[in-house]
Formats: structure tokens, C-alpha cells, sequence
């Protein structure tokens, strides 16, 4: 696939597809990793005097406007990093949109309100998607894919637009699909899988697929309670889909004729309520009390956990291991970063949630072999998937 560095940018109008889904607090921006990701591949269109044009999304708005998911805190930190303006337009191929981008001179960037206020950004119908990739290619001369994070989705802005413009991909999807290379075409064993978070619905089919492919298999957070309950365990209130248990124990099967060893947590950090402040305790992964839910695996789970690491030469890690985000729930996540960096292994944390984690709790991106932007994005291809957004830019 072409990059950036294979076109004369000066003058032009580039429209580039970041990914600024970041975590929010009042207003501002709590972890600005994938707005830091963005910056290699925005700093250089801009020094060579392209007219650059952001655009992303930010949540799951509905297809429609609304105040809560606005790009505007992402906008501010841009331009705080950027050190320069950065203008974010009222709507996205609208009367803003059109004169923003008209008023651009070459080194000038504006962002576009978040894409998926436009419910056609995200549609199954090819037209629908087709007539929003339409309106966004009139604005520009070029499109530059840069957000790894959403290159598993066929989406207008993802998919549509590079069948529109001539199209490159940024540094950052460059350095992702190089990175994550390492994992499927030049793995090196023992090859260890570390699964956590609470979108488990997202990770159950790489589970699957990773059975084969992994050495060894440790799964915490939310993800760990169907598999719990699938061996029988209860698991109180905490975070579970019963639907998702029947599946957890079909993979427990799979990795038992595969001879994948999964290792679940052994104890947990429990309370009443998802509260700082609430009253936990440390119980056994097998006497979760009927009132209280996991919040973070317990200390022996961290050490079998570590144990699990010792020795591997490479590790893909997606998903915290507890609330991290809470003192008392940080403890788990934190043992899988120490294990991490001072594993010899190359060592792949993907999916913004883990790495907003691990900056959180004082690691730096440069103790571990690659922080990936894109957790699903990241998933889907070390499964060996066809990412759209990746092979839709292979097409001259």
C-alpha cells in the first residue's frame, strides 16, 4: 500500500481518518495516547504545506448530533500538541464543513465534528454509506487512512472514501500492521495471550481462533466470569452474560484437545458496588459471596498470572485485568504491565482501554515492544481477518 511519502501533498487538500475515540472527564481529555498516535502522520502533511482535514468519531452518538460525544475536548488537546489552531467545523460535509475547508492555506488543518453524527458513516447499506464517502470526497484531493483503531470496520469513512480519492495510509496504520506482522507471519514461542476488559463480547471469537495459535491463554477482568461459570463457579453479580457461558466452555473443550492451556483467576477482588470507597475483600475464585461482584483478580491469580509470562518470547495483551481506573481494583493490571516490561519477550499491548491503563498507572509506552491503538482492529488481525480498511488501500 502506497504512504503519504509517495505523493506531492504541498497545496492539496488531504482529508485524514484518525482515531480520537478517547476517554472523556468533564469535558477533557483523560489519556490523549491515539491523539499523541496521530501527530507523526498530521505533523507531516502540515510541514510540507498540505491543507489537512481530521475527521473521526467519538462514541456511539445514535447517528445523530449530540453535545456529549462532540470532538471539541479532542480538537483542544490537537491543537494544545500541535501548537497551532485547530478549527472544529459545526457540522461534517455541511455549510461549515465547506467554508472551513475553502479558507484552508497549505500548513492549516481543521477537524470535522464527529462522523458518526451522520448515522450513514456507520450503515450496512452500501448506498447509504456510498452518498456520505460522496460528500466527504468533495472536500478533498487525497484521503489518508490513519486510525488503526477502526480499519476492521466498513464504514464511509473507513472503507467508502479511499474507493473515491487516491488514498495512502498514515504512519500509524503503517507502524500497526508492521508491529502486529510480528505476530502472525514471524511469531516466536512460547507465544503467550493475555485477555481481559469488560467488552467481552468483542474477544470471544478471537478466543477461539487464538486457542489454536497461542501457547498459553490468561484471561481476567469480565472476561474470565463465563469461563468461571462454565466450570461451575458462581460468580455473584458480577459482569456476565449467560448466553456467553455454553460458549466459554466450548473453548475450554477446544483448548483441551488443542493442548492450549487457558489459566483463569484463582482468587478476586470483590465488593458490593463498583465504588473506590466500597468494602472489599480478597475471596476465592470458586466462594464469590452472591452479593458481591469481581472487580480485580486477587494477588495469587497476579502471581500465577506473572508465572504464565515467565519464559515467553512474545505476548499480545488486550484488556485490563479490573477496574484499574479505582485504586484498590489497579492491582492486577498493574502485575501484567511489571511482568511485561520485564519480560525479554516482544510484547504487544493492544486496544486504547489497556493502554489508557497503563499510562494511568505510570508505565511509559517505551517499556513495552508496541502499544497498538486498536483493540478490536488489533484482534481481528492477528486472527489472520481481512480488515476492509487495510485491503480497501491495496486497490490502486
Amino acid at each position: 500500500m502506497k504512504t503519504i511519502d509517495d505523493f506531492a501533498v504541498e497545496g492539496q487538500h488531504v482529508l485524514v481518518r484518525d482515531d480520537l475515540n478517547v476517554p472523556l472527564d468533564g469535558g477533557r481529555v483523560t489519556d490523549d495516547g491515539r491523539i499523541r498516535a496521530a501527530l507523526p502522520t498530521l505533523t507531516a502533511l502540515l510541514d510540507r504545506g498540505a491543507k489537512v482535514i481530521v475527521c473521526a468519531h467519538l462514541g456511539r452518538p445514535a447517528g445523530r448530533p449530540d453535545p456529549k460525544y462532540s470532538l471539541a475536548p479532542a480538537a483542544t488537546r490537537l491543537s494544545e500538541l500541535l501548537g497551532r489552531p485547530v478549527k472544529l467545523t459545526a457540522d461534517i460535509t455541511g455549510p461549515s464543513a465547506r467554508a472551513a475547508v475553502s479558507a484552508l492555506l497549505p500548513g492549516g488543518l481543521v477537524m470535522l465534528e464527529n462522523l458518526r453524527f451522520d448515522q450513514r458513516e456507520t450503515s450496512k447499506d452500501d448506498a447509504q454509506r456510498g452518498t456520505f464517502a460522496d460528500e466527504l470526497a468533495a472536500l478533498a484531493d487525497l484521503y489518508v487512512s490513519d486510525g488503526f483503531g477502526v480499519v476492521h470496520r466498513k464504514q464511509a469513512s473507513v472503507y467508502d472514501i479511499a474507493m473515491r480519492l487516491p488514498h495512502a495510509a498514515g504512519y500509524l496504520v503503517r507502524a500497526e500492521a508492521s508491529a502486529l506482522r510480528r505476530l502472525t507471519a514471524d511469531l516466536r514461542r512460547p507465544y503467550v495471550v493475555v485477555l481481559g476488559g469488560a467488552k467481552v463480547e468483542d474477544k470471544f471469537d478471537a478466543t477461539g481462533d487464538l486457542i489454536s495459535v497461542a501457547d498459553r491463554i490468561l484471561i481476567g477482568g469480565a472476561m474470565a466470569f463465563p469461563f468461571l461459570a462454565a466450570r461451575g463457579y458462581k460468580v455473584g453479580t458480577s459482569l456476565l452474560d449467560a448466553d456467553q457461558v455454553g460458549l466459554a466452555r466450548s473453548h475450554l473443550d477446544l483448548a483441551a484437545r488443542a493442548g492450549t492451556k487457558i489459566i483463569l483467576p484463582s482468587d478476586l477482588v470483590v465488593a458490593a458496588e463498583r465504588d473506590a470507597d466500597a468494602p472489599h475483600e480478597i475471596v476465592a475464585a470458586d466462594a464469590v459471596p452472591a452479593d458481591r461482584m469481581g472487580l480485580d483478580i486477587g494477588p495469587e491469580s497476579a502471581g500465577r498470572f506473572t508465572a504464565g509470562i515467565r519464559g515467553a518470547r512474545t505476548v499480545f495483551w488486550n484488556g485490563p485485568m479490573g477496574v484499574f481506573e479505582l485504586t484498590p481494583y489497579a492491582n492486577g493490571t498493574r502485575a501484567i504491565a511489571s511482568a511485561l516490561t520485564s519480560s525479554e519477550a516482544f510484547t504487544v499491548v493492544g486496544g486504547g482501554d489497556t493502554g489508557a491503563a497503563i499510562r494511568a498507572l505510570g508505565f511509559p509506552d517505551g517499556a513495552f515492544g508496541y502499544i497498538s491503538t486498536g483493540g478490536g482492529a488489533s484482534l481481528e488481525f492477528i486472527q489472520g481477518k481481512t480488515l476492509p480498511g487495510l485491503a480497501v488501500l491495496e486497490k490502486p
